[in-house]
């Protein structure tokens, strides 16, 4: 029998989905972990980071990387499992394009840190006084890990050899992407490890596509018909600029796309174009009717044009980010 490959698994600036996406793909964990052993899973084992520190480099097959970048131990760590990995794979949406953490870009790090420890009205903290890097306490020094003033998708900080979309990736892509793996046919480097083809080509409700949409409307605001096109009744749904393969979740629960999988292959900005599909079929021709406040046509009617359009890509996007220092 060969030898079995050798896994990590990594938890940076995310809610933990991806994690337990793993433990989704229920009893063919077993199959995998005849075939792999996992040396380091701070979630689930007691892998130390000085254990990481000592392995060989290049001594793990395979690191699974989730998490954007938000702290210097979590830089410190995609640097660390990139030497120990022969090969890097960003997991998630937020190790592929920052995610829901990437929205703090629209922040500056003092800012937010003035929120959080002295505006906010349950705080109480006259002193204004916010985390120390270093500190003393009776017990010794201690330390916390830095805290950045940008989210940086994985990318942005070390080599990334292949991406698995989605928050969280769906467990076929998953599987798909584990049986690449031991059969030794992972695509070039740099892949999505994901159909290219945008959400809108798999969708079942492809034959009421909207060809003219009427006002944009939020969900709560209409009680959307399961059957047609979420464009179709002015429900934003970012289907035509993401990419295919999570087996329509949202979609099945009734619900629009919000972008998860990140762009098609041929999309620069995941955003920019959505922004463009739905000025098409909203019939907007000039630039004042997409964006003019005077106009109430389509950034106008949209409530969060940037939770909207870059929940999952503002780190990672042409626009970047509006932090206010």
């Amino acid at each position: 029998m060969p030898d079995k490959l050798k896994f990590g698994f990594y938890w940076a600036a995310s809610c933990g989905g991806c994690e337990i996406a793993v433990l989704d793909t229920n009893e063919k964990i077993l199959d995998v972990l005849e075939r792999a052993d996992i040396l380091f899973w701070p979630v689930a084992m007691d892998t130390k980071y000085a254990d990481v520190k000592a392995m060989p480099d290049r001594f793990m097959d395979v690191c699974f990387f989730n998490g954007s970048i938000r702290n210097s131990e979590q830089e410190e760590l995609a640097h660390l499992l990139r030497k120990k990995s022969k090969v890097l794979v960003a997991f998630g949406s937020c190790a592929h394009h920052g995610c829901i953490p990437g929205l703090a870009n629209l922040f500056g790090r003092e800012q937010i840190l003035k929120h959080v420890y002295t505006k906010e009205p349950s705080v109480v903290n006259p002193d204004g006084t916010k985390p120390l890097v270093k500190g003393k306490v009776p017990e010794g020094d201690v330390s916390l890990p830095e805290f950045y003033d940008r989210v940086s998708p994985l990318n942005r900080v070390v080599a990334v050899d292949y991406y698995l979309p989605g928050c969280p990736p769906a467990v076929p892509r998953i599987l798909d992407a584990m049986t690449a793996i031991f059969e030794g046919n992972l695509p070039v480097k740099g892949s999505v490890l994901a159909p290219v083809k945008a959400l809108c080509d798999e969708c079942d409700r492809n034959k009421h596509i909207a060809k003219k949409m009427p006002d944009v409307k939020r969900m709560w605001e209409v009680q959307a018909d399961p059957g047609v096109c979420f464009l179709e009744q002015g429900i934003v749904c970012m289907g035509p600029a993401t990419r295919g393969g999570c087996g329509q979740r949202c979609i099945n629960g009734n619900w629009p796309c919000t972008g998860c999988m990140g762009p098609t292959p041929d999309v620069g900005d995941q955003g920019g174009k959505m922004i463009s599909a739905l000025s098409s079929i909203l019939r907007l021709d000039d630039e004042k009717d997409i964006t003019g406040p005077e106009t109430g046509k389509l950034l106008a009617q949209v409530k969060d044009p940037v939770g909207t359009f870059y929940m999952y890509g503002l780190a990672d996007a042409t626009i970047g980010d509006r932090r206010q220092k």
